[in-house]
């Protein structure tokens, strides 16, 4: 079909459209709605476009195509369609006024197509992000990303923040712990933690517990449980989210002082609380806190529960009295195994070492000193006035030049002076380290054993962060080989992590701990071991880092990144412990050899006294003599190790 200046518009009710290739120009498919077009340009021309819209489905075309007479089907030329333009309608045309009556106009559809963005429309679509609202889309960094782990994480977070406070306040801590299942439901729980801690100051009770990265401990340097003034409001949030239920505290700072009962919540828009009840009420404790979260959550016994986290709690705090009462009923206390008071750190100023550029540049830009040679020695710790002088010298700076004006190319220097000076490690004052004896005492309390061994290394330091790497074994667990009885293998060694007195129960493999331990060649200490495996053996070994800031691989806090110095320290306190272990596994296996071979000739010796008897004659007196003397003979040539 050749065009000549005009085409005709062929409509055809009810039929299947049938699209026409025109001499010397392109067919293009457009969609619109439920209308179907071609477009028929010349090659070299824009394409004529239309908008005409149907008002009915496929479906209710076909169905009345069928009631519709042959005789509709008749072709008529339209001399005012576009002679490049040919459209083929699934319907009959309706007069206009008829169809305005008839049905209300159609709303407007999402484009099939996105539209290119000008910088225009992206800048009006840009705004600030808080904090809270970032971790509310993405709380599974924080712990909270399955109902089982969700309840641990936020018994973790509470129990953490009453063990601190008790601590800070020289109160030996006691703790209780209640987890009630919801009526009516099976995965929503209330969690209640009590201690008798120094209370919280009524104004700073919203902050606290219903805004993230808060808190008092992230510029300090000193060990403490929590760093970041996440946990407890993400709790509290994570509680919001699930279960629309704001966080309930009650506090107490003194006996004379009325107690505080607060309802708040997070607003995520804007990472501020919002209280809900703020009124005085009755508390049975004469100081302390209590803190309830409604939240959804899984209670489900094993390694990676509740309970086995408050047990590890108890086997690295010896100096907490904690009382748990589960879901399901069963109340576990943990009586407090002494009344000695854990060392208490002290905050320190940064080491030299730890410091980047950059944030040397700004502690300059900030510090009131009025000369180099005081901001350092001032500012840092294991600077004495000599040394401020000997890194001034290296660095070619005036000892009297104000810190505020410093340069970057200034800093720079100062930068790479402090590292070529030999300074003296941080001091260890600044943490808190559980105890050889106390490691030991925290074993005892959940698991009998035959013999146990720890070890304390001596501070050490990375990136100029001071820590201490501890580790204790207990080998000989009745509780795991009972467990193995119906079982002809050995069980593998149980690892037990800890990081500032905090148990670490997910993550094991991405640990630093973990890889120090399978790093370690056990063979050396008597224990069977398979390459790429725990060693085997009824054994639990205790490991626990100790810093002013453990280096966490996230915010969830399970896993300590994998630092070489920490990673050796930690090798070192394993293998210390090792030898002692290598020395009681060598003694009872000669114990147990000694005693075979001794039961070997108890075996024969009435064998022998009878065979003497008959070939000397001897009486039956004679004889038992002689077998008393072969008995003494025999204890004195295989005594026992």
């Amino acid at each position: 079909m050749k065009s000549s200046g005009s085409d005709p518009h062929i409509t055809m009710p009810g039929r299947p459209v049938i699209y026409l290739g025109v001499d010397g120009m392109t067919a293009r498919k457009t969609r619109e709605q439920t209308q179907m077009r071609f477009d028929f340009e010349p090659q070299g021309q824009e394409p004529v476009t239309t908008t005409k819209k149907t008002e009915t489905k496929k479906k209710t075309a076909k169905t009345a195509n069928k009631r519709r007479p042959a005789s509709s089907g008749s072709v008529e030329p339209q001399a005012k369609e576009s002679p490049a333009v040919m459209e083929f309608a699934t319907e009959e045309p309706q007069p206009a006024a008829a169809a305005e009556t008839s049905s209300p106009p159609m709303p407007s559809r999402r484009p099939r197509k996105s539209e290119a963005a000008t910088a225009e429309s992206m800048a009006a679509k840009q705004r600030d992000i808080s904090v809270s609202e970032f971790f509310a889309k993405n709380r599974h960094l924080l712990g909270f990303d399955n109902p089982r782990k969700a309840l641990l994480t936020a018994v973790k977070e509470a129990v953490d923040n009453s063990l601190d406070a008790c601590e800070e306040a020289h109160i030996l801590p006691k703790l209780t712990i209640t987890i009630t299942a919801m009526e009516g439901t099976d995965n929503k729980f209330r969690l209640t933690v009590k201690d008798n801690g120094p209370g919280i100051v009524p104004k700073q009770v919203p902050n606290i517990f219903a805004r993230l990265l808060y808190g008092s401990k992230f510029h300090t340097l000193k060990m403490s449980r929590g760093q970041q003034g996440i946990g407890i409001s993400a709790a509290g949030m994570y509680g919001l989210l699930t279960t629309g239920e704001p966080v309930q505290i009650i506090s107490r700072t003194g006996g004379n002082k009325p107690a505080k009962h607060y309802h708040v919540q997070i607003d995520t828009t804007k990472n501020r609380p919002e209280v809900i009840l703020d009124e005085e009420c009755e508390f049975d404790q004469p100081a302390g806190t209590s803190v309830t979260i409604t939240l959804e959550g899984r209670y489900q016994k094993g390694r990676q529960s509740v309970d086995e986290y408050l047990a590890q709690t108890a086997m690295a705090n010896p100096h907490a009295e904690i009382i748990y009462s589960a879901p399901d009923g069963m109340t576990c206390e943990y009586p407090r195994q002494t009344r000695e008071m854990p060392f208490i750190p002290i905050e320190i100023k940064p080491h030299p070492y730890g410091v980047e550029l950059g944030v040397l540049f700004k502690m300059a830009r900030q510090s009131e000193t009025k000369k180099l040679r005081d901001f350092l020695h001032r500012e840092f710790s294991r600077v004495s006035g000599n040394v401020a002088d000997e890194i001034c010298k290296k660095a070619k700076l005036s000892v009297n030049l104000k810190p505020s004006q410093m340069t970057v190319k200034d800093a720079e220097k100062l930068h790479e002076a402090i590292n070529a000076t030999k300074l003296m490690a941080p001091p260890a004052d600044c943490i808190g380290p559980i105890g050889e004896e106390k490691l030991v005492e925290g074993l005892k309390r959940v698991t009998e054993a035959e013999f146990y061994a720890s070890s304390t290394r001596k501070p050490s330091v990375y990136r100029g962060n001071p820590f201490i790497i501890e580790a204790a074994l207990a080998f000989g667990c009745k509780d795991m080989k009972n467990g193995a009885e119906d079982d002809d293998r050995e069980p593998l060694m149980r690892l037990v992590r800890f990081a500032n007195r905090v148990p670490l129960l997910y993550q094991q493999s991405a640990c630093a701990t973990y890889k120090a331990v399978m790093e370690t060649n056990w063979r050396n200490y008597g224990l069977s071991q398979s390459k790429g495996a725990m060693p085997s053996g009824p054994m639990m070994l205790m490991v626990h880092i100790a810093s002013v800031w453990v280096p966490f691989t996230s915010e969830s806090k399970e896993a300590v990144a994998h630092y070489p110095e920490i990673i050796k320290e930690i090798k070192l306190a394993i293998q210390e412990c090792g030898r002692k272990l290598g020395l009681h596994v060598r003694k009872q296996r000669r114990i147990k050899d000694e005693l075979v071979k001794r039961g070997y000739i108890e075996i024969y010796l009435p064998h022998i006294g009878q065979a003497l008897k008959d070939i000397l004659s001897l009486k039956d007196a004679q004889v038992e003599k002689m077998l008393g003397n072969l008995s003494t003979i025999l204890e004195r040539t295989r005594s026992l190790p």
